[in-house]
């Protein structure tokens, strides 16, 4: 193909290198084609002038070449659709040299990290030292406190004069636009917060005991599982013939036999598969403990099956499962969440929420239907209170019918 078509022709090493990367990640003749027309410009652009064509391989100076650049056909500069066309070419170029080893600038400069205000550096720092919570845990937390303060400053009230009266406005402000559930754990942020100006002074009363939080029962609302004939109808509509899909169908593998949740997956490195010993090692997303679960065969098959003719080989991340498209990055929750709805929909499941946390609490009920302790099931996913893993059995209805009292008569 790449004989007929004189633009696929290599004029360098560099290009032949970076076409095969192209051609490995999936890009087709037509759209390789179209970024060699505009790398090759940008490389006699940047050459005409004497400077390296690395140096500049940055969004910024893309942008700039596009936007200078003057065709040689009309003489005039090019539209703002044929701009973003160069930008994804050279995006493309940069994913591949740095794959291939070559240091690139960053595409995109890293943010310097925003300065937190004196008051809530601290608070930080207490919620970590004297509570230990988790990161995710704390994002929350300062979250609820911004928006805390917010709402004072916007009724001319100073911290240390902090009245029931702005408690009461802010949970009222929270029901109105969240759920009960969600605004009873938001409540346990913002009693946390208000301890804490207790405890360093800039409180005098102790206000956490004024705030008062929507009551719910825990089992109101029970996690969404499905039966594992379900289940088993997703995975099979996953096609493993394709890289795609066996990267899809190793994760939801995963979730199905093990209960992993989608924080979990993401976070999976190469490290953590042990071949020797066949052992899996992961860590939970919201707690942290560390978890090792025996590497079972159908699973060994399924991630070899993706690490061999399934994961970009070119891709520099650790992590096992990453994006199709270049640079090949580790894939987000949300990506799985899509891709969980796309085979559900294959095979005709319908539901008002569905995501890959379906997995999970489809895992966490079959061990209970099959007979499994609690105490080991709460240990396989990771929860620290009992009283997690109880709301499943409530979902395991061959064994409550089996526990059911006859009704008398």
């Amino acid at each position: 193909m790449a004989a007929k078509i004189p633009t696929l022709v290599p004029r360098d090493e560099r290009e032949r290198k970076v076409i095969d990367v192209w051609r490995a990640v999936g890009l087709q003749d037509g759209s390789i084609g179209v970024y060699l027309h505009w790398v090759r410009r940008c490389r006699a652009y940047w050459a005409a002038r004497g400077i390296d064509e690395i140096d500049r391989l940055s969004l910024s100076d893309t942008l700039a070449f596009a936007k200078a650049y003057v065709g040689r056909r009309r003489g005039h500069r090019v539209k703002k659709a044929s701009r973003l066309g160069a930008r994804n070419a050279l995006h493309a170029w940069s994913c591949a040299l740095r794959s291939l080893g070559v240091t690139v600038p960053l595409w995109r400069p890293v943010p310097a990290p925003e300065q937190q205000p004196a008051l809530l550096a601290e608070y930080s720092e207490y919620r970590r030292s004297h509570r230990g919570v988790a990161r995710a845990t704390l994002v929350r937390d300062l979250d609820v406190t911004t928006d805390f303060l917010e709402l004072l400053r916007s009724r001319g009230r100073r911290i240390a004069v902090t009245r029931v009266a702005d408690v009461d406005k802010f949970v009222e402000e929270l029901s109105a636009r969240l759920s009960r559930r969600t605004v009873a754990g938001l409540c346990s942020s913002l009693r946390c917060f208000l301890r804490f100006l207790h405890v360093t002074g800039r409180l005098r009363r102790d206000l956490a005991s004024s705030v008062i939080a929507p009551r719910f029962r825990s089992d109101e609302c029970p996690p969404r599982a499905l039966p594992w004939n379900i289940v088993q109808r997703i995975l099979r509509a996953i096609p493993r013939d394709q890289p795609l899909g066996r990267r899809d169908y190793a994760i939801f593998l995963l979730m199905a036999a093990y209960g992993l949740g989608a924080g979990e997956i993401v976070r999976l490195r190469l490290d953590d598969l042990d071949w020797r010993t066949r052992i899996l090692r992961t860590r939970r997303a919201k707690t942290a403990v560390p978890l090792e679960l025996p590497l079972l065969p159908a699973v060994s098959r399924v991630l070899s099956a993706y690490l061999h003719r399934g994961r970009p080989r070119h891709s520099l991340a650790r992590e096992i499962f990453v994006t199709k498209a270049l640079p090949n990055r580790a894939l987000t929750s949300s990506a799985l969440r899509h891709r969980v709805r796309l085979y559900a929909s294959r095979v005709g499941v319908v539901a008002a929420v569905i995501g890959s946390h379906v997995f999970r609490h489809s895992h966490a009920t079959r061990q209970v239907e099959a007979g499994a302790p609690p105490r080991v099931v709460s240990d396989i996913l990771g929860h620290r209170r009992p009283s997690s893993t109880s709301v499943y059995v409530r979902l395991a209805f061959q064994r409550l019918r089996a526990v059911a009292l006859p009704v008398p008569r």
